[in-house]
């Protein structure tokens, strides 16, 4: 299984086609193995014996973080920003196949100062000759969902690190052949699941650490975003759009599968608070979805007036909302929720319920109950001023002046570059980035099959029995400037 595992995602790597436009890869994908569902049963089952253990491990540190990017779309180039601000950051190379969209990151760093990067652009595969650059640390990748696993793939087998958007991998072989490439080269591979760096979800980790909830019973996460204006947003160019899902990359993504697609946000925080893969793991899970009461029909009503939606008439849309059980070796359960088509507010519900409190975010405002009853406001302020971590009093205000969903992006950002630099383990490493991503195979077979339940891998091969947690505390590390707010400010309006 390891052989065909690691031929498979080769294969796709160096023959797979697509066109990175507006940040993100379009065209032909790598082409998945035949029978998923019938396949992914062996893949969970597969036992893993680990060459070397990530968790905890601390790389050499680098001084200075040499850093290539792969797609300049909303996400990319806004990385690209958020690390123009961190020291010791130099970025070396930017990649995407627009022209256009390297250029609008070339022009940002002559605004501010910053030397000019290598340009890769024109090419499916030119992304290969980016990774294949010797003066390179950490490849940062912002591209769709397909591409994730591969690109991640080679960087590693190049020698260098990744840090790569959600979700990491798509499939059970492709996190195990992740976690295996990590494993053998020693390189970081961090997925950015930025929530874990929001601002009461910090608190709550914190607070949780300290004891505050008592023992944890039950944890929620969901995503809740309606993205059907989104997702059926007609591309004016597969190669210079600006649009968000250039090439309708994320509606055939909810076009031919079916389950919680998109599980890291909401599920990233819970696992952290119930220490997954350091200290417990998941057991098993199983997976209900309704049926698709909005695509198919948005869909026909855009194809009635416009041949571009005709294809599109004729899927399987996945369904409305998917609701997902976890349930883990401590006896714990979490439960996630995902939902892109329905009209609702937009939710990344936080629920963190445990033998003397309760914490919980969306509908907002937060809420905290140690005991029965509600905090008072008075009374909330006063556990922010106790709990709130040493990770946001350290560049909390900072990372609210930069950005990036609130701040939370440039937190992650920052940390994960501060990690780098002292040689420090980073917050999340190759088995938790493989097993959030897992939810989204594994709930997809369970919808396929009744709901029925399915074990989930333990990617750490037993050593979330000994693994610890990291330092979100800053009781290491800190020690990377950011610019001064004034100075923040000024290079930000030259963005404008």
């Amino acid at each position: 299984m390891k052989s065909n595992r690691r031929n498979f995602l080769k294969t796709a790597t160096i023959t797979g086609a697509g066109a990175i436009a507006g940040g993100f890869l379009s065209g032909c994908a790598p082409k998945q193995p035949e029978s998923k569902h019938s396949v992914i049963l062996d893949a969970v089952k597969e036992a893993h014996t680990q060459k070397f253990n990530m968790s905890g491990y601390s790389s050499p540190a680098l001084p200075v973080v040499r850093v290539g990017f792969i797609g300049l779309g909303d996400r990319g180039s806004g990385a690209v920003q958020r690390l123009s601000f961190i020291e010791g950051v130099e970025i070396k190379a930017l990649g995407d196949l627009r022209q256009v969209a390297v250029e609008g990151s070339q022009k940002y760093f002559a605004r501010i100062g910053r030397p000019a990067a290598q340009e890769f652009y024109g090419d499916d595969n030119i992304w290969k000759k980016l990774v294949e650059l010797p003066d390179l640390d950490l490849i940062y990748i912002c591209t769709p969902w397909v591409w994730h696993a591969p690109m991640a793939l080679y960087a590693m087998e190049n020698g260098k690190h990744v840090a790569c958007e959600v979700p990491l991998s798509r499939t059970i072989d492709e996190a195990w052949q992740l976690v295996e490439t990590s494993e053998e080269t020693k390189k970081h591979c961090m997925m950015l699941e930025n929530c874990c760096y929001d601002f009461f979800e910090l608190l709550t980790l914190n607070m949780a650490r300290q004891g505050m909830f008592g023992d944890i019973v039950h944890g929620e996460g969901a995503y809740i975003h309606n993205l059907v204006g989104e997702n059926f947003r007609k591309p004016l160019d597969d190669r210079q759009s600006d649009d968000a899902y250039t090439g309708m990359w994320r509606l055939k993504e909810n076009a031919e599968r079916n389950g919680n697609l998109y599980p890291t946000h909401g599920l990233g925080p819970i696992c952290q608070i119930m220490n997954i893969n350091r200290g417990d793991k998941m057991e098993y899970l199983s997976s209900m979805s309704t049926i698709d009461f909005v695509m198919r029909k948005s869909a026909n009503e855009l194809a009635a007036g416009d041949e571009f939606f005709k294809p599109y008439t004729d899927k399987e849309y996945r369904g409305n909302m998917n609701t997902t059980l976890v349930r883990t070796n401590l006896g714990r359960t979490i439960m996630i929720q995902h939902d892109i088509s329905s009209v609702r507010p937009y939710s990344r519900l936080h629920v963190v319920s445990g033998t003397n409190g309760v914490a919980i975010k969306y509908p907002e405002p937060s809420r905290i109950a140690l005991g029965h009853s509600w905090l008072k406001e008075d009374e909330l302020k006063e556990v922010w001023d106790k709990f709130t971590p040493g990770i946001i009093r350290r560049v909390g205000e900072m990372a609210k002046r930069v950005g990036g969903h609130g701040g939370m992006d440039f937190i992650m950002d920052w940390r994960m570059i501060d990690c780098l630099r002292n040689g420090l383990p980073l917050d999340q490493d190759v088995y938790d980035g493989a097993l959030w991503s897992s939810i989204a195979p594994l709930s997809e077979w369970s919808v396929a099959n009744r709901s029925q339940s399915i074990d989930v891998p333990d990617f750490t091969g037993g050593s979330w029995k000994t693994n610890i947690p990291h330092g979100i505390n800053l009781e290491t590390g800190g020690t990377t400037q950011v610019l001064g707010v004034t100075e923040v400010k000024e290079k930000m309006q030259l963005t404008l």
